[in-house]
């Protein structure tokens, strides 16, 4: 994992604070806390949902509790996308607010969702998404983040797909062009 800038390695205490709640609720509360001393974490595992902090502590997080539980780093982050989805749904319901299809939502990330995080925390360093819909059935979605957690934005969509309950195929390639590199996920309707 490449970073480019310091800036880019700041992550929003929110999303730590998530992951310590899926970790739990999931693995159990001794596997967490061994999981936070194994990582040894210049925060302790002490995090604030409003706090800032270098996003290298959840790489460490998560590849401790791989070590500790056994799955790949790439499936609890995507696992973790999947959970933070539906926190977000419940927390931010105004963005499902006449949103009825997982495309609606997904196409709107970057122009809608963002903006608004944006607003909340000005602050928030956000990947971005540039997306296309070459046809009704079929919606390109190309992530760019120096940070690389290209799982996590995968485990979002999944959890998108999943809230929405639609039969979408997600497919996903990795690429370098001249902006560095990037994930195209492809969504199709089955």
């Amino acid at each position: 994992m490449t970073v480019c800038d310091s800036e880019a390695r700041e992550m929003k205490g929110m999303v730590f604070t998530e992951l310590l709640d899926m970790v739990e609720a999931t693995f159990g509360a001794e596997i967490l806390e061994e999981s936070l001393v194994e990582a040894e974490l210049p925060h302790g595992g002490a995090y604030t949902a409003v706090g800032t902090y270098p996003h290298e502590e959840i790489v460490r997080i998560v590849m401790a509790l791989s070590r500790r539980v056994g799955v790949p780093p790439a499936d609890l982050a995507k696992a973790f996308g999947c959970y933070l989805f539906d926190r977000f749904s419940q927390t931010y319901g105004r963005f499902f607010t006449g949103v009825n299809h997982a495309f609606d939502l997904l196409a709107n990330v970057e122009t809608h969702i963002h903006s608004e995080v944006r607003k909340l925390y000005p602050d928030a360093l956000l990947p971005t998404f540039d997306t296309s819909q070459p046809d009704a059935d079929t919606l390109v979605m190309v992530y760019r983040s120096k940070r690389g957690f290209a799982d996590l934005a995968e485990g979002l969509m999944l959890g998108a797909i999943q809230y929405f309950d639609e039969k979408i195929e997600l497919s996903r390639e990795d690429f370098t062009d001249a902006r560095g590199k990037a994930t195209r996920f492809i969504l199709r309707q089955t």
